[in-house]
């Protein structure tokens, strides 16, 4: 009886150890479990935000306006179909207010479009600081970024790379990506 008592003492500490290697160290030191990732993700960019004479510049929003900003989220989240209806919500001020910030006085129709810097399917947030006006035209414009988006979405959603290396592609160099994929 005691020997099996010791057995299951051993066996309890032996479960706890691989408990401890495998979900909480991956996480203290950045490296999220691939099947978890970590529901408290943070910007990739922590700074203080300038709001006023904010200059995209080829193909890419200020990052000191636009730092970009995720939600607490996870990866059975956002790969669930229809996601991004449930959390989609910038009101029309907002949109002025990111026009005004980016000196935008004038636009046609479909010139420009209020984007999310992280895209609402890789957990990106609607708060100001992740929007930005991008333009369509030249390319590649807001229509190749969304094919960027929907690009890490699926790699994100199959395991091919962690959720926040995704964020991070995104909203360092979006371009980069679209040089790879297209």
């Amino acid at each position: 009886m005691r020997n099996a008592y010791k057995l299951l003492v051993v066996l309890l500490v032996v479960l706890l150890f691989a408990t401890i290697i495998i979900y909480v160290l991956p996480t203290a030191t950045g490296q999220a479990a691939s099947t978890r990732e970590t529901k408290n993700q943070s910007s990739p960019v922590e700074k203080v935000r300038k709001s006023s004479n904010c200059v995209a510049m080829n193909g890419l929003p200020d990052s000191e306006c636009t730092p970009g900003a995720v939600l607490n989220v996870t990866l059975a989240d956002i790969c669930a179909s229809g996601y991004t209806k449930t959390v989609r919500n910038v009101s029309q001020s907002t949109k002025e207010e990111v026009y005004r910030e980016y000196g935008v006085t004038h636009r046609d129709p479909y010139e420009y479009e209020v984007d999310h810097l992280i895209p609402l399917e890789l957990g990106g947030s609607n708060d100001i600081s992740n929007l930005w006006p991008e333009i369509d035209e030249p390319q590649p414009g807001y229509h190749e970024k969304d094919r960027v988006e929907n690009f890490l979405h699926d790699q994100v959603c199959h395991g091919n790379i962690p959720l926040a290396e995704a964020q991070r592609q995104i909203a360092t160099n979006w371009l980069e990506v679209w040089n790879v994929i297209s």
